[in-house]
């Protein structure tokens, strides 16, 4: 049996979209006030889908305790209250769009997950504003 479990989390974190090949004007035009040079933050919500087979002895696809544990471990252990761009490695050179913060995260729990799982991630930015990964 092929199904998906899915699990919640969130983090909050402050960040500044900004191009630094751009004057900042360009900045200011493309990325309006998410371009503020004193930051601005969001209460981000994680939805992580984890698609494979059922096992047959657990009955279980993957045990929501070890991918609670994941998630809090890479995630919000990582970008919790956070600047991600002076606080995280992942963004030194990586602008913080909410599309670059999805796939960083996917790339992360890909990483540690076994490659019988399909996985997914959708992150909000805002309750109106979310991205997925893989579209």
């Amino acid at each position: 049996m092929r199904i998906s479990v899915f699990r919640k989390a969130h983090f909050n974190a402050a960040h500044r979209l900004h191009n630094p090949a751009w004057s900042d004007e360009k900045n200011a035009a493309v990325f309006g006030p998410c371009n503020n040079p004193n930051w601005h933050g969001h209460n981000y919500e994680l939805e992580v889908k984890v698609t494979g087979e059922v096992d047959p002895e657990t009955g279980f696809l993957i045990d929501l305790k070890v991918l609670k544990d994941l998630i809090f471990e890479e995630v919000e252990m990582r970008f919790d209250h956070k600047n991600l761009n002076l606080d995280t490695q992942e963004f030194k050179n990586l602008n913080p769009t909410a599309e670059n913060i999805c796939f960083v995260i996917w790339n992360i729990l890909r990483s540690k997950l076994d490659e019988k799982y399909a996985l997914a991630v959708r992150l909000y930015e805002t309750p109106r504003n979310f991205v997925e990964y893989p579209a």
